[in-house]
């Protein structure tokens, strides 16, 4: 059963995901919260597998929110969903650690699947977030250097993990396409958190554009 907490300032918005979510016979909603501060609090006392988080409401945002959660409750996955998707938006909620990002003209039932994604430890962005993030990171004029240095730590199957990672594979598509068991891609995931002093799979992605280990329009590393 994965247990979740919904956070939208919009009362009805909030009844439509328990009510989507809920028709999962796996999912249950175990609270809800129409700001950021409530969502804290709801989540800390409920212990959730997954928070599901409006950016834009009155006091708290949900960016702030999935802030101080990673600081106390880290193993909370966050999936935020809004209406929103300009870049500001989008960079801020994935640097605070939020595990997927998805916009709430997604048809209902890839609600379900994005939260069950991201309480398996997988990543989600939307297609058309993603491809924002992308274009974002390429008109950056030069890497970044700090990542670059700690990218050289990583060896190279790592490099590989991220390169994928940073694709948006799940670590069963990685373990198929470099013919590895799923256990040993986690390991390496886990790794290259450790490495690079990061929370979770979504600031990989980040990460691996950020320092330019991952080009758009190359499925190659570049070096």
């Amino acid at each position: 059963m994965i247990r979740v907490v919904v956070a939208d300032d919009m009362a009805l918005v909030r009844g439509g995901m328990k009510m989507i979510l809920e028709a999962d016979p796996g999912i249950r909603v175990v609270g809800e919260a129409g700001d950021g501060a409530d969502a804290v609090e709801q989540i800390i006392r409920t212990g959730p597998d997954v928070a599901v988080m409006d950016i834009r409401m009155p006091g708290t945002d949900g960016i702030e929110a999935t802030r101080r959660l990673q600081r106390r409750m880290p193993g909370v996955r966050v999936l935020v969903v809004t209406t929103f998707h300009l870049d500001e938006y989008v960079h801020e909620a994935l640097r605070a650690g939020a595990a997927g990002f998805l916009l709430k003209d997604t048809a209902p039932d890839s609600l379900v699947g994005a939260v069950r994604t991201v309480a398996a430890g997988d990543a989600l962005l939307s297609p058309a977030v993603t491809r924002q993030l992308i274009e974002h990171y390429v008109q950056r004029p030069t890497p970044d250097e700090d990542l670059t240095e700690r990218l050289a730590e990583l060896t190279p199957r790592e490099v590989d993990v991220a390169r994928l990672v940073a694709r948006g594979m799940t670590n069963a598509e990685i373990a198929r396409e470099l013919f590895l068991g799923e256990g040993t891609v986690k390991t390496h995931v886990t790794a290259i958190l450790s490495k690079l002093g990061l929370r979770n799979r979504t600031q990989i992605v980040v990460a691996a554009y950020e320092s330019g280990l991952v080009e758009l329009g190359s499925n190659e590393l570049p070096g």
